[in-house]
């Protein structure tokens, strides 16, 4: 039986007992129905890209499936998320006569294309739409789309100018717009955290899975599908192979679980039964340990201190955090298999301690590419590392981290621009959480979890480039930060509007 099928056929196997499991996590905060609309797309987009053996026929399939499935579901933003990471972002170049080169397409355009594209021509008609480039962080954002793409004809074609714009709407644009837009309300809201949630379950019961097995079961999914992809290889960590899931690449699979860890600590606060959610936790803890990926275990710490320093009884809180930090090392060393552990953990472990000399020599040799192009950076910038020596065993420049990446290629302005637009939207999250005066409602949660997610993912970021998911993720949470703003501007409007109304309406009302 060729490795695709016995792939399939445990993927499906495990998924099936990690949407049975997740289903008692989710039910308070999601209908039953809902619920059954994500897992049926889940397991007919996989199915189909397992069993098209073309890579055409799986686009298209799934593609109408997808158009079709996503028509039937109000939340749009919310199914997007629940099947993200359904399929891995294998691509190719959509094929035009007359063309060498179009536009590529990959599982995460297809749903851009099939999800988000129609929502968006759907909000354009809606009054209560808010018109993009009202506020500030609209205009960074499309003054950086603008920038990176103006910049693309510095050494190309205007043919790849225009695919450079294509890419940044359906890759930026749109994940933002339909985020910040097509959520009308806090339970719309709710649903989208509980989405990831759910989507970051499923990935790390396959990758721990993997871990376990040492089979990377997506692997064999693009020779299926007659294409090449430079991502989906074993790696491996010591003895251990690092998991992928279907993200294509271990630091990406860590993103996504970090990410889903903040997601779930909003969650735990509707789960009734203690062992179930310790369970869920641990789900998600190992999934998070599984890509053996160093970068986003210091982001989860950092997004878990965030969470619990916006939230009530903080210092008590922080102070048992500290406590557990330190006593996480004699821990692990007197326990077997621990002293492994600690040899993979970061600053301290002797595992591929070279992977951090390369990132010193990376930001070294990066300052000075820097200072020759500082205002808007240079298409040549990969070259000039590469002279340097910075060319590792695959025999690329890999830029692990999307700080650099951004400022070697867009100079000073486009990150000002990058970091701008998320600092404004980190300010008015916070903004809006101030306002709250129960620190414990479900708004403020909203609010706690947010911010920690994306100071993450900020964080995150410095140790890889914006490569895969990573991306999409991003653009996506930004929006959902706006939509948190807007939606408790909102609820304070309102709040005034009864304030001010006689006594006598109010009665009525009431």
């Amino acid at each position: 039986m060729p490795e695709q099928y016995r792939a399939l056929a445990v993927i499906l196997t495990l998924a099936f007992f990690a949407f049975y499991f997740s289903k008692k996590i989710v039910e308070p905060q999601t209908s039953s129905d809902q619920f059954k609309s994500w897992r049926n797309a889940w397991f007919t987009i996989t199915l189909v890209a397992f069993l098209a053996n073309n890579f055409w026929v799986y686009i298209v399939v799934d593609g109408m499936f997808i158009w079709y499935a996503a028509k039937k579901v109000d939340n749009k933003v919310a199914f997007f998320l629940a099947v993200l990471f359904a399929v891995p972002m294998i691509d190719q170049y959509i094929p035009v006569v007359g063309l060498d080169k179009f536009i590529s397409i990959h599982y995460a355009r297809l749903l851009s294309l099939t999800i988000l594209y129609p929502a968006y021509l759907a909000l354009r008609k809606m009054p209560d739409t808010p018109v993009f480039g009202r506020n500030l962080p609209d205009k960074l954002l499309l003054t950086y789309m603008m920038l990176t793409v103006a910049l693309l004809l510095r050494n190309t074609s205007f043919t790849d100018m225009l695919r450079g714009g294509i890419y940044a709407f359906i890759d930026i644009f749109l994940p933002y717009y339909v985020a910040s837009r097509g959520i009308k309300n806090l339970q719309q809201l709710k649903e989208v955290i509980v989405a990831f949630t759910l989507a970051g379950i499923i990935t790390g019961t396959i990758a721990f899975s993997e871990f376990g097995m040492h089979w990377l079961l997506y692997s064999s999914l693009a020779n299926a599908l007659n294409v090449d992809w430079y991502l989906g290889n074993y790696l491996g960590r010591g003895s251990d192979l690092r998991a992928l899931a279907s993200v294509g690449q271990p630091i990406v699979l860590g993103y996504v679980m970090m990410l889903t860890l903040g997601t779930y600590l909003f969650m735990t606060s509707t789960i009734k039964s203690r062992t179930l959610s310790l369970l869920g936790l641990l789900l998600v803890l190992v999934g998070l340990f599984a890509p053996l990926s160093r970068g986003p275990w210091i982001g989860a710490v950092i997004l878990v201190t965030i969470f619990i320093a916006t939230g009530p009884k903080a210092i008590k809180r922080l102070t048992i955090l500290g406590v557990a930090m330190l006593l996480l090392l004699p821990t692990l060393a007197v326990i077997p298999g621990g002293e492994k552990i600690i040899n993979l953990l970061p600053f301290v472990g002797e595992v591929d301690a070279e992977n951090v000399d390369y990132r010193k020599d990376l930001f070294n040799n990066s300052i000075i590419v820097f200072q020759q192009n500082p205002l808007l950076g240079s298409v040549n910038f990969r070259d000039e590392l590469a002279n340097m020596g910075m060319t590792q065993g695959e025999g690329i420049v890999d830029i692990v981290n999307s700080y650099i990446e951004i400022i070697l290629e867009y100079g000073l302005i486009g990150l000002a621009l990058f970091l701008g637009f998320f600092s404004l939207i980190l300010l008015a999250i916070h903004k809006s959480m101030r306002k709250i005066s129960d620190k414990k409602s479900q708004q403020y949660l909203f609010g706690r979890t947010l911010i920690s997610c994306l100071i993450g993912i900020l964080f995150t970021i410095f140790t890889v480039s914006s490569i895969q998911f990573i991306p999409v993720i991003y653009w996506t949470f930004a929006g959902l930060g706006i939509t948190y703003a807007r939606l408790a501007n909102i609820k304070e409007e309102e709040e005034e509007e009864e304030a001010a109304l006689p006594t006598s309406h109010i009665a009525f009302k009431l």
